[in-house]
């Protein structure tokens, strides 16, 4: 089987570490440890040598009595730099825990540890499995750490959410589950020697147009009408899409985030400016994933310049209607096109609601948002959704409900919805 080096941080989660290497070794694979000096005060080395049957290493200076070879592999005559010898010898790194301080130093190259000079030395797959407190995840800090990082080919797999280590607090930052971690190491394992490179490319050959963010409709030179959208749900389709095969161009509205690797952007403001970027691009896209959050109205007349308080007692707005961009762009669907629109309900109809919207637009499936929810939705890194299609009696792809998850992860779900309708057009 495989050879997996695990990087163990600090953090109460490492218990969960011991479980994943007890699955990994009956699973028949060679497992190392290496482990950051504070998380020996989480799980004792002793621990990982009585399941692995090799030394646990948590500095450079120390000596590897394993010359650097995992079980089953005969050590090298001579003393190997041990942070260039495991990573060397590993077919995977896998860092779980992975701690906000371990990632934070993975982004930026630091490499002051025995776990990060091997991560930075590493050239087989890298895989992180954050763990933390929810406002520690949530924070702009780490989810910029991560986007780094997936820029460099690194896979996340995602935290979970729900009870945390302090005492009443819940939220997403729970390390994956061992059976989870081990599952993604072997599905990594099973796509070659680099996970950007050698992800599934299921959407190899494919076009694939992802609207993001909120537009912003001008009241005067300073002011807008806006909504809440962050954009992280499309920058999320558009890098899974990407990481898939697919040629991505996004156009995103307001957005204050990275651009995907590999990935086209467009920026745009207005509703209206958004509307002319579709229109340019749709006759060559195969997929529209359209989550953008498109104003419904927009001043009459905007000012040009400032409104001043002083000059009025009362400002008064008159509001026109905005194009509806979706159901212009599906007048004009040739065939082969899928339509993939997204709908921001309230309440409990929000699904009925969303099917009136998906047969009057001509769409292919409608992504539904429950907006009365404080937890999901608008400018958080988890949401849940419900995928509602035109088949609304076949139970596989008819009504899928995607339970809270990351945004990448509900991304995923959605590209495999996608992947089931183009398979059965």
């Amino acid at each position: 089987m495989s050879r997996i080096l695990l990087g163990v941080s600090g953090g109460i989660a490492a218990y969960k570490a011991l479980e994943l290497v007890r699955l990994a070794t009956v699973a028949g694979h060679s497992v190392r440890v290496v482990q950051t000096p504070t998380s020996l005060r989480f799980v004792g080395a002793a621990s990982f040598e009585a399941l692995t049957g090799a030394p646990v290493l948590s500095s450079e200076f120390e000596r590897d009595p394993s010359r650097g070879a995992f079980p089953g592999q005969r050590p090298p005559a001579h003393e190997p730099l041990s942070h260039l010898e495991l990573v060397s010898n590993a077919d995977l790194f896998l860092i779980a825990p992975a701690s906000a301080n371990t990632l934070a130093k993975l982004a930026h190259g630091l490499a002051d540890n025995l776990l990060s000079s091997c991560a930075l030395a590493a050239t087989c797959p890298v895989l992180l499995a954050p763990a933390m407190n929810n406002h520690m995840y949530e924070n702009e800090a780490t989810q910029a750490n991560l986007r780094i990082l997936r820029e460099h080919g690194v896979e996340i797999v995602e935290p979970g959410i729900g009870r945390l280590a302090s005492k009443g607090e819940e939220g997403v930052g729970r390390l994956a589950e061992p059976e989870r971690l081990l599952a993604a190491c072997e599905a990594a394992l099973g796509r070659g020697d680099s996970f950007r490179a050698a992800a599934p490319q299921s959407m190899e050959g494919l076009k694939v147009l992802v609207t993001a963010g909120g537009t912003r409709e001008p009241i005067d030179s300073v002011r807008f009408i806006g909504n809440s959208s962050s954009g992280r749900m499309g920058f999320a389709l558009a890098q899974a899409a990407s990481d898939r095969g697919a040629e991505v161009t996004l156009v995103a509205a307001n957005v204050a985030l990275s651009a995907p690797a590999g990935v086209s952007l467009r920026e745009v403001v207005t509703a209206a400016e958004l509307e002319q970027a579709c229109q340019e691009e749709f006759a060559s896209c195969d997929v529209l994933l359209m989550s953008a959050a498109v104003a419904d109205f927009t001043p009459a007349s905007p000012t040009n310049g400032k409104i001043k308080k002083s000059d009025r007692a009362r400002l008064e707005l008159v509001l026109e209607p905005t194009a509806d961009v979706l159901a212009g762009l599906a007048s004009h669907r040739r065939n082969g096109q899928t339509l993939i629109g997204f709908a921001a309900e309230h309440g409990a109809d929000a699904v009925a609601q969303a099917q009136g919207k998906l047969l009057a637009k001509r769409l292919d499936a409608l992504i539904v948002n429950d907006i009365s929810r404080e937890d999901i939705g608008f400018d958080v890194d988890s949401n849940e959704v419900t995928i509602v299609t035109a088949a609304g009696e076949d139970p596989e792809i008819g009504q899928q409900h995607v339970p809270r998850a990351s945004k990448r992860e509900v991304a995923e779900a959605i590209l495999d919805a996608v992947e089931r309708l183009r398979a059965r057009a």
